[in-house]
This record gives C-alpha cells, sequence and structure tokens, in this order.
C-alpha cells in the first residue's frame, strides 16, 4: 500500500459546478469506482487522446518529400466510392 501512496502522491484540486459533481458522482457509481479514480481515468484517456491526434512522426528528407508529394497529388477517381455518396443513406424505418 505504500508503494501506491508514493505513486499517487501529487494532489490535482478541481472546482465544478453542483451539476457537474453530481454527473461525475452519478458515472462514477454506475461504474461502481470512486470520483477519484473516474476522474483520474477520464482525464489521462482525454489527455492520450489529444496526444495522439497530434502525434509528431520523423521522417527522413527523401520520405519527406515522398510523403508530402502523396498528399498534394490530386485524388485518383474511385468510381466505387463516388457511387457510395451519390446513394441515399439507408432509412431506420
Amino acid at each position: 500500500m505504500n508503494e501506491l501512496r508514493k505513486s499517487r502522491a501529487e494532489i490535482i484540486n478541481l472546482r465544478v459546478t453542483h451539476k457537474q459533481k453530481a454527473l461525475i458522482d452519478r458515472a462514477a457509481e454506475t461504474l461502481g469506482r470512486s470520483r477519484s479514480d473516474f476522474i483520474r481515468d477520464a482525464a489521462c484517456r482525454e489527455a492520450e487522446t489529444v496526444l495522439l491526434d497530434r502525434r509528431y512522426f520523423a521522417l527522413s528528407e527523401t520520405a519527406f518529400k515522398r510523403f508530402t508529394d502523396m498528399l498534394d497529388k490530386p485524388p485518383v477517381s474511385n468510381p466505387r466510392l463516388n457511387r457510395l455518396l451519390r446513394s441515399e443513406a439507408p432509412s431506420s424505418k
């Protein structure tokens, strides 16, 4: 237990409205989790999503040139995709 406390030694304070707290508490209770665990896990998931959406990747100069050339090319004609985009969405009757 001492190791667990050491790994969770940082405290983050957070101000929320009464409605936000009630919503968080309901969701945490639904999952059988504590408020702190729920907030920490949700915040970490969102942080990972934000960072992965802006993922940095490094390419050699040659590979970067090929990559940007592919991005700059006009799209190739795709008749099946065009047909799909012209079709109506199925109804949900």
